[in-house]
């Protein structure tokens, strides 16, 4: 009998090699129950209470999830927002956060919303200025410091492993949106921070039809558990069906995001001196900014997001976007149609 122990990408195509017991299937079913049932003592028969704690699918699809990122947990959630805020309640008055100015503008409205109404502090960098992050952080007042790598839609690249430690030398955290680059090439765990997010919506499921966030934790511990009840309070757990979803996504995260990564290297080396292009800002050219430090902590390419400046400003570039004829001019990104 081989001792070989199957790959990340094997267990995460197979459900962590999942067999239905009774039937053979190797596709996990869709358990939409809300209620659990108890036994004649009142005891759980099994280990769900309701469906707004938790479900058979959205365990399973956690679990994925933890192995992906090398966590030692995962929440899911039923929107990448709705994980972001549903962490961001661990955020007392008179706390500090620390994000930088460019990043998902539904996450920065809603920090400069609670930061407003509750008395949080809110100071945003400038991720491109060396120095800037540590500069931000207050110790013993920031308690979170957000980054986002690569930065939707300039593509900055942030240091992780010097952020975390920015961060934890003034006793925060560190939270890293990793929705661009995903576990196949980057999993900041491993590079000192404290929790990752994904909007589960673009690549890990990867189809366009599941809304969904996922938080994973590098250590359980109370903070987290925090995160956990703050779910449970606020109802925005994923539900079982749309969790099915985006685990059948995951089963052929590997092949997708690869082949993706390896044509946008392509796309952007063909483009990147193009005449009627001011330029190309893609992380996997080597005169990208952010190039040296990418090609550290994206290690297994470096994902299928570019901006191409066009020549003649905005009505110009409006011209050639309404051209394309295979790219549909629509809102999120990650999707198998591009």
């Amino acid at each position: 009998m081989s001792n070989t122990v199957p790959s990340t990408r094997s267990l995460v195509a197979q459900a962590l090699h999942y067999i239905d017991e009774a039937t053979g299937a190797v596709v996990p079913p869709i358990q939409p129950s809300t209620t659990f049932g108890r036994d004649e003592n009142y005891d759980l028969i099994g280990d769900f209470t309701y469906g707004r704690y938790g479900s058979p699918n959205a365990a399973k699809t956690e679990e994925v999830l933890a192995l992906l990122d090398n966590g030692a947990d995962a929440l899911v959630f039923a929107s990448g927002l709705a994980g972001f805020s549903t962490l961001f309640e661990t955020v007392r008055t008179g706390q500090h956060i620390v994000a930088p100015q460019i990043m998902y503008h539904g996450g920065q409205d809603w920090l400069r919303m609670i930061s407003e109404r509750r008395g949080i502090g809110l100071t945003l960098f400038d991720q491109t200025q060396p120095g800037a992050l540590e500069e931000a952080i207050r110790p013993g007042e920031t308690t979170m410091v957000w980054v986002e790598t690569p930065v939707n839609p300039t593509w900055d690249i942030i240091d992780i492993e010097a952020a975390a430690k920015a961060a934890h030398a003034a006793g925060a955290r560190l939270g890293v949106d990793a929705t661009v680059a995903t576990p196949v090439t980057t999993r900041p765990l491993e590079l000192g921070a404290d929790i990752v997010f994904h909007s589960a919506t673009k690549y890990l499921n990867g189809h366009s039809d599941v809304s969904a966030g996922v938080l994973v934790t590098g250590e359980k511990n109370e903070f987290w558990e925090e995160v956990r009840v703050n779910r449970h309070y606020l109802g925005s757990i994923l539900g079982p069906f749309e969790a099915w979803l985006l685990l059948r996504g995951m089963r052929t995260l590997f092949v997708r995001y690869e082949a993706a990564s390896r044509n946008a290297l392509k796309i952007a080396k063909h483009f990147k001196d193009h005449a009627r292009l001011e330029g190309v800002l893609y992380p996997g050219l080597e005169s990208h900014p952010g190039h040296a430090i990418a090609a550290r902590q994206m290690t297994a390419g470096f994902g299928a997001m570019m901006s191409i400046l066009v020549s003649g400003g905005e009505a110009e570039a409006k011209r050639v976007a309404s051209a394309l004829k295979l790219f549909v001019a629509a809102t999120s990104l990650g999707g198998v149609e591009s």
